[in-house]
């Protein structure tokens, strides 16, 4: 667990306070986004959905907060399926700022193309050998499609999962399978750009995942500094959770 101080810990409960966090759950666990368009934020949220009963009936209360409008929530939670009461926007990194978050990148003045340098690799450790493992796939990662689940990417619709059988078989992460995951995300992204992102001058900001329990002491805390990078362990996103649901 990255060192995390108490005066930053009692900046994030005051900010906490203004949410109406359900009095019966016992644990709460504070997941920080960067902008709502942000290739971390979706996947890592698509993550969090698929594991949300069983968050849920761990009494674990869920608190997303990410950068972004109305508008960018309401996009965000259609795709992901989040439901709406676990997010709450903010429009300027406010809180980013004040637990000195990572701010990504800051080489050149205009944010996009900071964003990139990071998609290269650049100050974003460990970027590039996510990327290969997206297009090589990972036997220790589950399968990330399901079996008979259709994938959209753009204009080339109805996609058939069972692709990947070829490249590999079921059950884990198969070649190719994670990189078209990330592809169809990108696609929903630049197709409702100014939705997701309402101020691209966030781009390069990262977040930060926190779990607090009843007494609201800090059990776990990740301050990711890269993109694709969300996690400490990648090839299954939530394995931090597992002493605790």
């Amino acid at each position: 667990m990255k060192k995390f101080s108490s005066k930053k810990l009692s900046i994030l409960k005051q900010y906490l306070n203004s949410f109406h966090i359900q009095k019966e759950k016992n644990k709460k666990l504070i997941i920080i986004l960067g902008t709502l368009g942000d290739f971390d934020s979706i996947e890592y949220i698509k993550n969090i959905v698929n594991m949300l009963s069983v968050i849920e009936s761990a009494n674990i209360s869920l608190n997303v907060i990410g950068i972004g409008s109305s508008a960018s929530k309401n996009k965000f939670c259609s795709y992901t399926s989040l439901p709406h009461e676990y997010l709450t926007v903010t429009e300027e990194p406010y809180l980013h700022t004040k637990l000195e978050l990572c701010p990504g990148v800051t080489i050149s003045k205009l944010s996009w193309l900071n964003f990139i340098l990071m998609c290269a690799g650049v100050n974003s450790p460990g970027t590039i050998k996510e990327v290969v493992r997206g297009y090589l796939g990972d036997r220790n990662a589950p399968q990330v499609f399901k079996k008979d689940e259709k994938i959209n990417l753009g204009y080339i619709t109805n996609i058939p999962s069972s692709i990947f059988n070829y490249a590999g078989g079921s059950g884990y992460q198969r070649p190719l399978e994670m990189a078209t995951f990330r592809l169809k995300n990108m696609i929903e992204v630049l197709s409702n750009w100014g939705k997701y992102i309402p101020n691209a001058d966030y781009l390069t900001y990262r977040g930060g995942t926190f779990l607090l329990n009843e007494n609201d002491d800090l059990l776990y805390c990740y301050l990711p500094l890269s993109i694709l990078g969300y996690s400490e362990t990648m090839s299954k996103p939530l394995n931090f959770l597992e002493k605790w649901i």
